[in-house]
């Protein structure tokens, strides 16, 4: 499977972005979904995830402000970006997770594909 990520841009302190994942094949039967952030010199971190059964998950840093959603219809997840701040600035990337179990989802190494990434900057 490969995945496409979007919806990364510039925007000022406070705004709003929607990022997309979509999947070359339907995966939600088999893969939960996650996304992750890097920011310059700094390691890649867990965002958000849902397993296989759509239990989803977050970060503390972005709890309350940040939503992820799929579309099985379209075969699409959504990372929905509210309140955004300076230190979310980072490239996103989409992944995902074979199998995974609920308390592995926040962990890099469950995941086997990874997306190409998705430039996010927060500032005014």
């Amino acid at each position: 499977v490969q995945l496409q990520a979007s919806g990364g841009g510039l925007v000022q302190p406070g705004a709003s972005l929607k990022l997309s994942c979509v999947p070359s094949r339907r995966i939600f039967g088999s893969y939960g979904v996650g996304w992750f952030r890097q920011a310059p010199g700094k390691q890649r971190e867990f965002v958000a995830a849902f397993n296989l059964s759509g239990s989803s998950k977050y970060a503390d840093s972005v709890k309350g402000r940040f939503t992820i959603s799929r579309d099985n219809a379209k075969n699409m997840v959504y990372l929905q970006m509210n309140s955004l701040q300076p230190e979310d600035t980072a490239v996103y990337y989409c992944a995902a997770a074979p199998r995974v179990i609920y308390s592995q989802l926040s962990n890099p190494a469950s995941y086997d594909t990874w997306g190409q990434g998705t430039q996010v900057t927060v500032s005014s």
